[in-house]
C-alpha cells in the first residue's frame, strides 16, 4: 500500500533529508545546490512523496508558482523496483488536485527525451507539447503544458 505525504511551504530538515535520499538513489548523485536552493525558497511549494507500507519514501513529485496563473511541475521520480506501479501517476494526480484546488489555469512542466516515461506520462494526463530548446548542456528540453479544466481533472 502506497500513502502520498504532501507538505506545503518550506519542508522541514527532514522532508528536505527524505527527498535528498530519494533523489540520489533515483539519480545516483546527490542533490545539487540547485535542488537545495530550490527547496528553500520557491514560492508557493509544494513537496509530495510516497511512502511503501514500511514508511520508506518511494517516489516524490515537487512543485511551485511559477506565476499567478501557472503551476510549474519540476522534480520527481520513482525508485526503480517501485516503477510501473502508478505511483508517479497517483503523485501527478494528487499534485493537479492541489493546483487546482488553488486557482491556478495551468501546469507547465520540461523533460527529455531521455525520460520516455515521463513524457508518456504527461502526455497520457493531458498535458501538450508546446516547445522545445537546447539547454546549457546542449541536450533538447521539451516544453509541456496542461491548461486545467474547472469541471474535471
Amino acid at each position: 500500500m502506497i500513502n502520498v505525504i504532501e507538505k506545503h511551504g518550506l519542508p522541514d530538515e527532514d522532508t528536505r533529508q527524505t527527498i535528498y535520499i530519494v533523489y540520489e538513489a533515483i539519480f545516483g548523485k546527490p542533490a545539487g545546490e540547485k535542488v537545495q536552493e530550490r527547496l528553500s525558497s520557491a514560492p508557493d511549494l509544494l513537496v509530495l512523496w510516497a511512502e511503501n507500507e514500511h514508511k520508506q519514501a518511494v517516489g516524490f513529485k515537487i512543485g511551485y508558482r511559477q506565476d499567478p496563473s501557472t503551476w510549474y511541475s519540476w522534480l520527481g521520480g520513482v525508485l526503480p523496483e517501485y516503477r510501473e506501479q502508478g505511483i508517479a501517476g497517483r503523485l501527478m494526480q494528487h499534485q493537479h488536485g492541489w493546483v487546482k484546488s488553488r486557482g491556478y489555469r495551468r501546469i507547465q512542466t520540461k523533460t527529455m527525451n531521455r525520460w520516455r516515461s515521463m513524457l508518456i506520462l504527461n502526455l497520457k494526463h493531458g498535458f501538450d507539447i508546446i516547445g522545445t530548446y537546447a539547454g546549457n548542456d546542449g541536450q533538447t528540453r521539451i516544453i509541456l503544458q496542461k491548461e486545467i479544466d474547472r469541471k474535471q481533472m
